[in-house]
């Protein structure tokens, strides 16, 4: 006797990402491939006096079933947030908490889409969304890019092609994942026009909009047509990802069947966990903590394009330089196979993510992405090292 799968359930396929990432789990393996943040950077000492405090004062409650919505408080904090830092007025009963910013594109996907939907992504873009888009059978539109992101006039052409079926376009506009890049105020205001004009709704995911290195990202997407987008955040890059804490803001109108898609998902997020960070967020806390991440990141960052400079001078590499974030993007010399090239850096001891993975169609698999936020910079020049000599073997052959 077996089981008969779903007809969905031949969509879903395992990450390219978590299977590099057992590899990367051996001894001595430089890891620029893991998109995981530093863990110098979690505040344990913070969390554990909140941790305590919380069980001691509220812990019959923190340990109890709660509202789908999410705490009151976080809720709050999380409209407060937006406003003070991304221009996006919305009210505490826009936000559900989720259980990491990932469900939050897992909900999106069952209420927005009907086998056969078009979507509209731009290209490169996460592969965690597009695994969490594919089960619903979408069909997935990319749109071309260049350096600041989507190109508005190459979206328009999308656009025009598609008329009104299109369901939304999903967006990352701060140091992007996987390239880095960062959509400046300009491009900003002209995909929104764009996006207006044609009557497609917007999914801004913002994981990363708080790790600038010298100055803060231009006011969010969302907040210059709040009507017809949803903004999706994250504690994870600015606290720890193993709380599993992120955030939707939605409109009034959509708000009610991502409830219910939370409720049938999971009841709700772990209550500990949203108390757990509502304590630690009281007072200046993130003001003190924040910049202590950037400030790594930035240095992080600047090792790996120094080592990139001084190692692939000649070689045919292009890089990017992020301005924010914790990932760069690469483009080989023409022909050259990232995927292909990724056993060889293994076996010396060095590990990346081949870039076709972030493709939903057309893939560059000249491309590929590193992250530098958890080698250090001595590991990040050893790394970069041995990856500049692999490309030079393939590139004699």
């Amino acid at each position: 006797m077996t089981f008969t799968l779903a007809q969905r359930a031949h969509k879903m396929n395992p990450s390219v990402l978590r299977e590099i990432l057992k590899v990367t789990d051996r001894p001595g393996i430089i890891s620029f491939a893991g998109g995981l943040p530093s863990a110098h950077t979690f505040p344990v000492d913070a969390l554990r006096q909140a941790s305590d405090k919380v069980l001691r004062t509220q812990g019959q409650s923190a340990l109890q079933y709660a509202a789908s919505e999410g705490l009151p408080a976080l809720r709050e904090w999380v409209a407060q947030d937006l406003l003070a830092h991304q221009g996006l007025r919305v009210s505490p009963e826009q936000v559900l908490i989720t259980t990491g910013s990932q469900q939050g594109l897992d909900l999106l996907a069952k209420v927005l889409i009907d086998a056969a939907s078009p979507i509209v992504v731009e290209s490169p873009t996460y592969l965690g969304a597009l695994q969490a888009f594919a089960p619903m059978e979408p069909v997935v539109h990319s749109v071309a890019c260049d350096e600041q992101g989507p190109v508005p006039e190459d979206l328009r052409a999308t656009l025009a092609q598609l008329g009104q079926k299109a369901r939304f376009m999903y967006l990352l506009p701060n140091f992007q994942n996987p390239t880095g890049r960062t959509m400046g105020e300009g491009r900003r205001q002209a995909l929104v026009q764009v996006l207006q004009e044609g009557g497609l709704p917007l999914i801004e995911d913002n994981p990363y909009g708080d790790l600038w290195f010298d100055e803060a990202p231009p006011a969010s997407l969302c907040s210059r047509c709040p009507e017809a987008s949803v903004y999706l955040g994250s504690f994870s890059k600015i606290l720890a990802p193993g709380l599993r804490l992120g955030y939707v803001v939605a409109p009034p109108s959509l708000y009610p069947k991502l409830l219910q898609a939370k409720q049938a998902a999971d009841l709700h997020t772990p209550s500990f966990n949203q108390r757990l960070v509502a304590e630690v967020l009281q007072g200046d806390f993130l003001a003190r903590h924040v910049p202590s991440i950037r400030e790594l990141y930035k240095q992080q960052c600047q090792a790996m394009l120094g080592a990139l400079a001084q190692e692939m001078n000649g070689l045919g590499v292009r890089w990017n330089r992020p301005l924010g974030g914790m990932f760069l993007w690469l483009q080989l010399p023409q022909g050259m196979d990232a995927a292909a090239l990724l056993p060889h850096a293994v076996a010396r001891g060095v590990a990346f993510v081949p870039g076709a993975a972030f493709f939903a169609a057309n893939p560059g698999h000249e491309n590929l992405r590193l992250s530098f936020t958890t080698a250090d910079e001595s590991q990040i020049r050893a790394g970069i090292a041995v990856l500049a000599q692999v490309i030079q073997d393939h590139l004699t052959r």
